[in-house]
């Protein structure tokens, strides 16, 4: 896969790259101390490291999945990917921004080129889930459009996998 650039805001170049190129390092590495620290053993015995594995590398390959991070000068502050879910669904995973990066609105952008491109590969609708312990994700999906798939009263640790669609507008 090669790195194709776009421009969604002055100074941030956004980055389709393989799960194995280093520029991804940063996402990989936070995301599994957050998900340590959140979680500890909540999700079973193989913790933060167990989920980050859980799906082979080239499932967010194209054509049916991609990884974006976005950079700017040169450093990587926030990211996310997608993997064929069925033949009309992309699955988000591992939406992720750098903590030194958080409150400036850079998931929202991560979540829009993630759609535009699931949407440029033909999907026409997302599925997504987070965890008990991301309210903050929560709010971001419901903020964006995402519509719940549970009940958004009942206790999120009794729910465990908190999960959102969302249809794509046609290209």
């Amino acid at each position: 896969m090669t790195s194709t650039p776009t421009r969604p805001a002055s100074g941030i170049t956004v980055l389709s790259l393989p799960m194995h190129d280093p520029r991804v390092r940063p996402l990989l590495d936070e995301l599994a101390v957050e998900y340590s620290t959140r979680y500890g053993d909540l999700f079973g015995s193989g913790g933060a490291a167990e989920e980050l594995n859980r799906y082979p590398a080239g499932e967010f390959a194209a054509p049916h999945g991609a990884l974006l991070i976005l950079q700017e000068n040169g450093e990587t502050m926030a990211g996310g990917a997608f993997r064929r879910y069925d033949a009309r669904t992309a699955e988000f995973k591992r939406i992720w921004t750098h903590s030194s990066h958080r409150r400036r609105g850079l998931a929202r952008v991560v979540l829009a080129e993630l759609e535009a491109e699931a949407a440029r590969r033909g999907y026409r609708r997302i599925y997504l889930t987070t965890g008990p312990r991301q309210p903050e994700a929560k709010s971001l999906y419901l903020a964006t459009g995402y519509t719940p798939l549970f009940d958004l009263e009942a206790d999120p640790e009794q729910i465990k996998h908190l999960a959102f669609s969302k249809p794509l507008a046609s290209s």
